[in-house]
C-alpha cells in the first residue's frame, strides 16, 4: 500500500472534511463497501483482458491478479499492483505471447485454452493451475510474507498487545491461507531477502522485483534540517496493530520534547477506542487521517519532519515506506518491511517500545549535516530502486530469462 488515494470525489472531500473521528471511519467504511458494490455491478471480478502477442506469437499467458488497470482510465493510484498488473501483462505481450487476464478472486475460472505460463498471486494458484494443461509452467507472483509468518505475526502482536495494555483489537490484517508457493514451478517477488525467507521452505527459485511507485517528489532543497530533527511521521493504513502503530504511540506519548505526525486513516473501532487519548489527546501527537499524496499537505508534512517510524511485523514490500523514501525522510523501520535500507536507515531489530523511543532520540540529536545525508541517500536510493521504470526493467529480465522455456 502507497497510501496515495484514487482522485478525489465530492463524497471524498466530505469524508477529508470529518477525519479522525468515529463518524469518519464510519463513513470510510461505508464509502469502501460502496465502491465494492459498484464493483461487484460492473462485475470486473469476473471480465477477462486480453492482450495480443506483438509480433508472432510464441504461445499463451493466463494471468490472475487484479483486473481494475485494464478497465479503468486512468489506471487508480491507491495501490501499486494495478498499475504492476497491467505492466506485467504489457511485458508478456511485447515478449510475444498472447495474454489472458482475471481477478485473482475469479477461484472458479475454468480454461477454455492451454496456457505455457500461468501468474497468479496468492490463492488463485492453485484451484485455478489444477485445471491448466501440465505442460503449463505456474509462477506465483509475491506480494506479501508467506501467510503463515504474515498471521503469526499479526496474533503475536496482538497478544502482546492484550498483555500490555489490556485489549483485545479484534481487527487483524490476515492472510487468506494458500498453497500457492507449494503448487507454483517458480516465484517473482514484491520484497527482500526478508521476505523471501519465509518462503525458503518450499525450496523454489524466486526473483525479486523493486515494487514500484505512483509518486515522485523532487528533493526538498531547502529543508531546514535542524528544526525537524525532532518531527517523526507514521505513514499507513488499515491494520494498525500489525504495522506497529500502538508501539509508536506508546513511544511517543512517553517523549514530549519529540513530535508525531500520524498519516493515514484510523478507521479500526477496538483500536481508535484504545489509543484514543495518544491520537486525538496528547500534546506532541497529531493525527491527520487519509492524505492526498497529489495535494501539498504531504509535502509538507514530509518536509516538516526528519524520519518515518514504521515497525510492521509483516510485508512484502511496505509502499509507505518507498513513498516516504521518495520524500525524503529517513527510514526507521523493522525488517519485515522488505525494504533494504542500509546504509542511509535505521533497522529496528525488537520494535519494542523501548527501542522505538531510543532510536527516535538517538536520531534527534545527530547533526543536521548527518540527517541531510542519510535522507539525501535516502531519495537517492528510492530513485535508484523504487520507480515504475525500475520494476519494469528488472521484470522484464525475469521474463526474458524464463520465456526461453517455450521455442
Amino acid at each position: 500500500m502507497t497510501g496515495a488515494g484514487p482522485r478525489r470525489s465530492p463524497l471524498r472531500r466530505v469524508l477529508d472534511s470529518v477525519r479522525n473521528r468515529r463518524g469518519y471511519a464510519l463513513l470510510r467504511e461505508g464509502w469502501r463497501e460502496g465502491r465494492r458494490a459498484v464493483r461487484r455491478a460492473k462485475r470486473v471480478d469476473r471480465r477477462m483482458a486480453t492482450l495480443d502477442a506483438v509480433g508472432p506469437s510464441r504461445g499463451r499467458v493466463l494471468i490472475a491478479y487484479v483486473v481494475e488497470g485494464f478497465f479503468t482510465e486512468p489506471i487508480p493510484i491507491s495501490h501499486t499492483h494495478y498499475w504492476e498488473a497491467v505492466t506485467i501483462a504489457r511485458i508478456w505481450s511485447e515478449m510475444g505471447f498472447d495474454v489472458d487476464v482475471i481477478h485473482n478472486g475469479n477461484l472458479d475460472f475454468r480454461p477454455e485454452r492451454e496456457y505455457d505460463f500461468f501468474i497468479s498471486a496468492r490463492k488463485a494458484l492453485e484451484p485455478i493451475g489444477r485445471r491448466l494443461n501440465r505442460a503449463c509452467v505456474k509462477i506465483l507472483h509475491i506480494d506479501t510474507s508467506h501467510w503463515l509468518f504474515n498471521n503469526a505475526a499479526t496474533h503475536q502482536r496482538s497478544l502482546e498487545l492484550q498483555q500490555r495494555r489490556g485489549v483485545s483489537v479484534r481487527e487483524l490484517l490476515e492472510v487468506e491461507p494458500n498453497n500457492a508457493i507449494e503448487r507454483a514451478d517458480l516465484a517473482t517477488m514484491l520484497g527482500n531477502e526478508t521476505t523471501a525467507s519465509t518462503y525458503a521452505f518450499a525450496g523454489k527459485a524466486i526473483h525479486p522485483v523493486p515494487i514500484s511507485t505512483p509518486r515522485t517528489f523532487a528533493w526538498p532543497e531547502e529543508k531546514d534540517f535542524e528544526r525537524c530533527r525532532s518531527r517523526f511521521v507514521w505513514f499507513g493504513s488499515r491494520g494498525a496493530v500489525h504495522k506497529g502503530l500502538d508501539r509508536v504511540l506508546e513511544a511517543f506519548a512517553s517523549m514530549p520534547e519529540l513530535q508525531l505526525t500520524v498519516i493515514g486513516p484510523i478507521a479500526e473501532a477496538d483500536f481508535e477506542k484504545a489509543y484514543r487519548k495518544e491520537l486525538y489527546e496528547t500534546s506532541n501527537i497529531r493525527s491527520v487521517g487519509w492524505v492526498d499524496l497529489d495535494g501539498p499537505e504531504f509535502a509538507e508534512m514530509a518536509r516538516d519532519a526528519v524520519a518515518l517510524i514504521f515497525p510492521s511485523c509483516a510485508e512484502g514490500s511496505a509502499g509507505s515506506v518507498v513513498t516516504c523514501l521518495h520524500a525524503g525522510l529517513i527510514p526507521v523501520v523493522s525488517r519485515q518491511c522488505g525494504i533494504d535500507v542500509d546504509p542511509f536507515g535505521t533497522l529496528l531489530e525488537e520494535c519494542s517500545i523501548e527501542e522505538i523511543r531510543s532510536v527516535a532520540q538517538d536520531l534527534a540529536t545527530r547533526p543536521a549535516e548527518e540527517l541531510r545525508e542519510r535522507a539525501r541517500a535516502a531519495w537517492k536510493h528510492a530513485r535508484e530502486r523504487h520507480t515504475r521504470e525500475s520494476f519494469e526493467r528488472e521484470y522484464r529480465k525475469i521474463v526474458e530469462g524464463i520465456a526461453g522455456r517455450v521455442s
